[in-house]
């Protein structure tokens, strides 16, 4: 299974080295110093499948801890592993709180790492695809509307799913109304919101 990982870290050595381990291992890296830098790469690389976000980010007025929520939206089935080396009571709860999937101290080492990721991701796709299922059944959508929201939910811009589903633009616009339809909602965040009520 090779993933798409977004790795936010402002140490230049940790990142290059976390970077490469996760390339060795046969995964795309998306590296990220700042929470700025994140944003944008979520912004031309939608669809990660994991992310590991530091939380504290030297020269940046943000923390790591800001990118759970776009994370959340951009990439609902990606686990965030956030790793810090002051893991303080409230970062805890507002990590746990806000969507992070696991807290891991400094110092590690990246295989410890990577082995979490992957059985992260593992855990977190059996979750997200029986709540997909269960979500896109009591819609009552038809086979080709399931697909494409599937591609939706993971981020994918719709010329994406149009070129992945072999239809063009105008088509998958028109199977998307359908869905929103069904589903009572208006646009991509309330779908998310249907599918993973809060």
């Amino acid at each position: 299974m090779s993933l798409r990982v977004l790795l936010v870290e402002d140490e230049d050595d940790a990142r290059e080295l976390l970077g490469r381990a996760f390339e060795r291992a046969g995964h795309v890296c998306l590296r990220a110093r700042t929470t700025a830098e994140a944003e944008l790469v979520l912004a031309q690389a939608p669809g990660v499948d994991a992310a590991v976000i530091d939380v504290m980010l030297a020269g940046d007025a943000r923390t790591g801890l800001d990118l759970l929520a776009p994370l959340r939206e951009a990439a609902p089935a990606a686990p965030v592993v956030v790793m810090t080396a002051f893991a303080d009571l409230g970062v805890v709860r507002r990590a746990l709180n806000e969507g992070a999937s696991y807290l891991l101290d400094k110092p590690f080492r990246a295989d410890e790492l990577l082995g979490l990721v992957l059985r992260l991701v593992a855990e977190r796709r059996a979750q997200f695809a029986i709540t997909v299922e269960v979500a896109l059944g009591q819609a009552g959508l038809t086979d080709k509307e399931r697909a494409i929201a599937r591609l939706l939910l993971k981020g994918l811009p719709t010329a994406e799913v149009a070129r992945l589903e072999g239809n063009s633009d105008k088509t998958i616009r028109q199977h998307v109304s359908a869905i929103y339809a069904k589903c009572g909602v208006s646009s991509r965040a309330e779908f998310f919101h249907y599918v993973f009520p809060s």
